[in-house]
């Protein structure tokens, strides 16, 4: 038996379960050492926000456990993948680097670098599939270009060959005599920058494997039944939960969509996994989507920045009270209900006039499920400069959203609770309430909530123009 290792490199993949290089790595029966390098010089642009560095923290210990009670022991060493893996090779003298491919930009280009350093050194290095359900390179329109709109996309995906069944977590990994050195876990400091702003975190999440499949189970057993219609409403338990566990890889996407296709009214979900894959579609065939529009026009959208207007928006502070609870959830929990991710981001970009990069920005620093395709998309999405793009004239209506969606005022009480004791219709709307309403409820706007930050209509028809601004600038460069 060879006694030489095979290096498992974990990326976004931190888990033992449906691990096809960790899998393909038992099947040669050589000593395996897991590996994590945590990327001082980032190849994966942008760095990791604080929440999903607070997450980083808590999975790499669970796999870190997990690996233990397998007899195992994960290697953890910081610094360019590249400079790591080349050290590590030559000083374990491994025979093998296995790894699960990624599409996210500049992953490609280090992959075709490892491939030559292993021809260069001998080792062999395999690349595995593990992120998405489709490789971007299988899914392509008639015409052999990439799809721009989901529906053709997802149909494409739905007639292709399915996912592969899950591999099986192993019961047993086959140690080196020793392991090469590690550096500890908290000399990477990765959660360090406010830690009264995660102390709520624990009672919320729990990062691992474990927490992964559980939340799967508890899904598919409860929420799934009614997900098409609960998943619009932020007042109830009506969602997966599931994104940040599959940010880190801590169950893979493959995994979810058999444990969800056994059910039969898995096909909302199934759909929301679909609009993942579509976000890393594009994200492989248009690297920059995470920062140039996708529809080049709007570039010379006349977006007015306003700090004061952004940090009430941050703060939850705009006088509106679903986009205030929106806000107040994410700073509390790290985590936001999607359709109010959608009522929010509307109104930074369309009644605030503020650049989506600056929402982009604050999301991906307070979410922990922060994903660069999915947080690409989705504020180009609803700044209509994305593909498949709400167009730029569709602008939610807070009020009317909330009350089609948050009637009660459930979702506002739970996260604004000055406002807990305004009844409805009128919790939705405080500026435009009685005056006798808000007095009987001890609210007083301007010092125990704010005042409307902006006018609905006047905002509304202030967007409209400024995509007229930016249609006359382009089409006096045209002439």
């Amino acid at each position: 038996m060879n006694t030489r290792p095979i290096i498992v490199w974990f990326q976004r993949d931190l888990r033992l379960g449906d691990h096809a290089a960790l899998s393909a790595a038992l099947k040669t029966k050589q000593p395996i050492i897991p590996l994590y390098i945590w990327a001082t010089h980032q190849e994966a642009v942008p760095p990791l926000g604080a929440a999903s560095r607070w997450w980083l923290q808590q999975s790499l210990q669970s796999l870190e456990e997990d690996l233990k009670a397998l007899g195992s022991q994960l290697v953890k060493r910081a610094g360019p993948p590249a400079d790591v893996l080349r050290d590590m090779i030559k000083t374990t003298k491994a025979t093998g680097l296995y790894f699960q491919s990624s599409v996210r930009p500049g992953s490609p280009a280090l992959e075709s670098e490892l491939k030559a350093l292993g021809n260069a050194l001998g080792v062999d290095v395999r690349r595995f599939r593990g992120e998405l359900l489709f490789a971007p390179g299988e899914v392509f329109s008639k015409t052999g270009t990439p799809y721009k709109v989901f529906t053709p996309f997802w149909n494409a995906c739905l007639k292709a060959a399915p996912p592969p069944a899950p591999l099986p977590p192993p019961k047993a990994i086959n140690s080196p005599e020793t392991f090469p050195k590690s550096e500890p876990l908290a000399s990477w400091e990765l959660y360090q920058a406010n830690p009264d702003w995660a102390a709520a975190f624990p009672a919320q999440w729990h990062p691992g494997e474990k927490g992964a499949l559980k939340a799967l189970t508890s899904f598919t057993k409860g929420p799934m039944k009614s997900y098409a219609v609960e998943r619009d409403r932020p007042g109830v338990n009506g969602t997966s939960r599931l994104s940040p566990h599959l940010q880190l890889g801590e169950v893979s996407v493959g995994t979810c969509w058999h444990h969800a296709k056994a059910h039969p009214d898995s096909a909302a979900f199934l759909r929301e996994l679909g609009w993942r894959e579509f976000c890393y579609h594009l994200l492989a065939h248009w690297p920059q989507l995470d920062d140039a529009p996708f529809r080049p026009e709007f570039k010379h959208f006349p977006w007015q920045p306003d700090d004061h207007k952004l940090k009430a928006w941050q703060q939850g502070q705009t006088g509106y009270p679903i986009i205030d609870a929106g806000m107040r959830q994410l700073w509390q929990t790290g985590w936001m209900h999607n359709r109010v991710r959608m009522i929010v981001g509307s109104f930074l970009v369309k009644n605030l006039l503020q650049p989506w990069q600056a929402g982009r920005d604050w999301f991906w620093d307070t979410l922990v499920d922060a994903d660069l395709a999915n947080n690409s998309c989705g504020w180009q999405w609803v700044a209509g400069c994305g593909a498949d793009a709400a167009p730029y004239f569709r602008i939610f209506n807070p009020v009317t959203q909330s009350k089609k969606f948050d009637p009660k005022g459930a979702y506002i009480r739970r996260y604004i609770p000055e406002l807990k004791d305004v009844p409805s219709p009128d919790i939705h709307d405080p500026s435009s309430a009685p005056k006798m309403v808000l007095e009987a409820a001890g609210v007083e706007l301007g010092k125990t909530y704010p005042r409307a930050i902006t006018d609905l209509a006047l905002s509304r028809q202030a967007a409209l123009d400024a995509l007229n601004i930016m249609k006359t600038k382009i089409n006096r460069k045209d002439q």
